[in-house]
């Protein structure tokens, strides 16, 4: 039997944990690799595999691994270690090379000899199972010494994370929410429709545009005509101009207005098919043919001296300012401009195509405005300049220098009016001056455009000057300071059946005036109404709930198969309920065979509990009691057996506890004690585990004792 037969890597089962798991707060890709014959083969016993996989992808240097020290990993390769702990780390190192790191990884035996669960972080699905499998392919080719083309693989895992991951404006936005405790959920593949908050707390972005932003105001912004005489009508300088509707009528209006002029689409963007500075008669016809091919009318307006500055607006104020510069290249006496182009602009690092490049690539051949511009000064990308002489490539379209600190107050004043007077909560106010330090009307500079869903990366990443925080400047638009866009939610689990306690908490939930949803073994249901029949006790119900804007409550039971086969729906919980661990539960198909197995699984659960949050456990279970530490919050006790020792104690520390004592059950808080109800009046048909339970859970939502009673006598 050959290497190539005998080496072999199988993926048996490929999860995508979409929310907190067992390993991780965040989504993951859990992946069963059975190694067969490597099991008895660790790296160390592999000729020159060492050196291939290093020589393929000398960053592995990068990885820490358990060592905690750069190269920790390389030194685990040599020492000898298995395929499924390479291939974890080939599959990480693949997903930063794409442009998607993540950092956190494990690698774990199960009890099938030769079978491993890998993990690995996988903030987009799709890209990472293609680093998954790619990982796979590389490291068989480097123990059979066959040739692998890393360079073309990772150019396609590139493409591949540019397609479908959130771009850097919209990451920026999502990074500022979740470092205030903001959820963000993807609402849709391939592009950036995010939701921010839950239920009727959320808010939605689309790249740079928000809920907030007006349908009315966009319409206004696409058409420049419109936005110029509304800005005039208040006060705000702007360069005079009109629509014109051929060549000839647009040589007419800038004879009018006085050469030399501006021609551009109507309704462009990105500054497409925008010419400037022009004075000749053929060159504002070949303006005006480049404009009218990018939208739906052309306008001509009076000509601006100085630079192109973007300022964004962000509710009510100016947060960022970059300014642009024209592009040129210098002649060398023997190149030609199309070559000095590549030489002199496009090898700076800073330009590219991808999104996360604030300069973009000057590409002539699908620019036409970079040869208008050559056509101007007689020349084609063919010319060889002379040695020292300085050609002019691109007027606009490189605005990356951050001016934030320089503008003057007045300028900003005209900025904020400006957004305002169009309408938009988020705006992008393009203007032409030749100092930002001062007034515009004092230099004669203008507003020459007002533009909805400004592109962020140019602040976020000047090609000079300093970063802007916009993405926080968007979130705080958006969200006050204390507001995290959190509904309660009440995640339950355990491993028996939590349906009536889900249910006995809406119905108190709905008593307290809340609009709350539920997903549990019984169905899906939102105030009472039942949506979906049969068990819901998973991922998909849970985050249906999360999505409702009409809700500010929702419960979610998550069963011990959705925990481990999809993680749970939500990413932090304000109440977390764990019943009761059967410490003879097994799950054989996930390898859940034994009690801390099982343990690991229920403890997500309490894992995931806000700081302002509560963990309400069943101190009767000695499983469950474990995880009153685990908490980050606080923690709510309930036993069926009286005051019990482990309840005295948590009291003694002032901690809260739910009990049954003489045929009542009692809240205690510290040394204090209060008979709640008498366990007589309560409905006989709910079990009392449930009971306490749905007690704990409304005391720690703080719903009044009366409230709480009357739910619990109506059931």
């Amino acid at each position: 039997m050959s290497a190539m037969q005998k080496y072999q890597m199988t993926f048996t089962k490929i999860m995508h944990l979409r929310g907190p798991s067992i390993w991780t707060y965040r989504p993951a890709l859990e992946v069963w690799v059975n190694i067969g014959e490597l099991e008895s083969a660790p790296s160390n016993t592999l000729p020159g595999f060492y050196e291939r996989l290093t020589a393929w992808l000398p960053s592995l240097i990068e990885h820490r691994c358990g060592i905690g020290e750069r190269g920790g990993f390389l030194q685990r390769l040599r020492e000898g270690t298995w395929a499924g702990h390479i291939l974890e780390h080939v599959t990480l190192e693949l997903q930063t090379l794409a442009g998607m790191p993540t950092g956190f990884g494990k690698a774990r035996q199960t009890s099938r000899q030769g079978l491993y669960k890998v993990v690995v972080r996988a903030p987009e699905e799709k890209v990472s199972r293609a680093c998954l499998e790619a990982g796979r392919n590389l490291v068989l080719a480097a123990i059979h010494d066959t040739p692998f083309d890393v360079p073309a693989c990772v150019a396609r895992l590139r493409e591949l994370a540019d397609t479908l991951c959130l771009g850097p404006s919209t990451t920026a936005i999502v990074k500022a929410a979740q470092a205030r405790g903001i959820p963000a959920i993807r609402l849709n593949e391939g592009s950036s429709l995010v939701q921010l908050g839950y239920g009727c707390r959320q808010h939605r972005i689309w790249t740079a545009e928000t809920d907030q932003t007006s349908a009315i105001a966009e319409s206004i912004c696409g058409d420049k005509a419109l936005t110029k005489s509304l800005l005039s009508a208040c006060g705000i300088p702007v360069p005079e101009g009109r629509v014109v509707s051929d060549a000839d009528d647009a040589w007419d209006a800038a004879q009018s207005l006085g050469l030399p002029v501006v021609v551009k689409p109507l309704d462009g963007n990105h500054g497409r098919g925008v010419s400037t500075d022009l004075h000749a008669h053929a060159d504002i016809a070949a303006a005006w043919k480049l404009a009218d091919a990018e939208g739906s009318e052309v306008i001509v307006e009076r000509f601006i001296p100085g630079d192109e500055h973007r300022l964004l607006v962000v509710g009510g104020a100016l947060v960022a300012a970059a300014r642009g510069e024209a592009a040129y290249v210098v002649g060398d006496g023997q190149t030609n401009i199309r070559q000095l182009i590549d030489l002199q602009l496009n090898s700076d690092p800073r330009r590219g195509e991808t999104e996360d490049c604030p300069l973009n690539l000057v590409l002539p051949e699908k620019d036409p405005a970079v040869l208008f511009e050559l056509e101007r000064q007689k020349l084609t990308t063919e010319t060889i300049p002379a040695d020292g002489q300085r050609i002019l490539i691109q007027r606009n379209g490189n605005v990356a220098i951050d001016v934030t600190p320089q503008v003057h107050p007045d300028v900003a004043a005209d900025a904020v009016l400006a957004a305002k007077v169009v309408g938009l909560d988020i705006a992008g106010i393009d203007l032409v001056a030749t100092d930002i330090s001062r007034p515009l009307r004092e230099q004669g500079a203008a507003i020459v455009e007002v533009n909805a869903g400004p592109g962020l990366l140019m602040h976020l990443k000047p090609a000079e000057g300093e970063a802007r925080p916009v993405g926080q400047a968007i979130v705080n638009s958006l969200f006050s300071t204390e507001d995290t866009g959190r509904i309660p939610v009440i995640g339950i689990a355990g491993t028996a059946d939590n349906s009536p306690l889900a249910q006995a908490l809406a119905h108190i939930l709905e008593l307290d005036g809340r609009q709350c949803g539920v997903a549990c073994s019984t169905g899906l249901y939102i105030n009472r109404r039942r949506l979906a029949a049969g068990n819901q006790a998973k991922w998909s119900s849970g985050r249906k709930l999360l999505l409702n804007p009409g809700l500010n409550a929702a419960i979610v039971e998550s069963s011990l198969q959705s925990i481990l086969e999809e993680g749970l729906a939500y990413d932090r919980s304000l109440i977390a309920v764990v019943t009761q661990a059967d410490s003879e539960t097994r799950l054989p198909d996930f390898f859940i065979d034994t009690e801390e197995h099982l343990f690991s699984v229920l403890r997500t659960a309490v894992d995931v509990v806000l700081d302002s949050g509560v963990a309400v456990l069943n101190a009767d279970d000695p499983m469950v009691l474990r995880m009153a530490s685990l908490c980050d919050g606080e923690t709510i006790l309930f036993s069926q057996e009286g005051k019990t020792a482990a309840l005295a104690e948590h009291c003694k520390q002032q901690g809260r506890a739910v009990f049954v004592r003489d045929g009542r059950i009692w809240l205690a808080t510290g040394n204090s004690e209060t008979g709640f109800v008498a366990r007589e009046t309560l409905p006989a048909g709910m079990g009392l585990v449930d009971m306490l339970a749905a007690i704990g859970a409304a005391w720690a939502l703080k719903i009044p004792d009366s409230v709480i009673r009357a739910g619990l006598e109506t059931l």
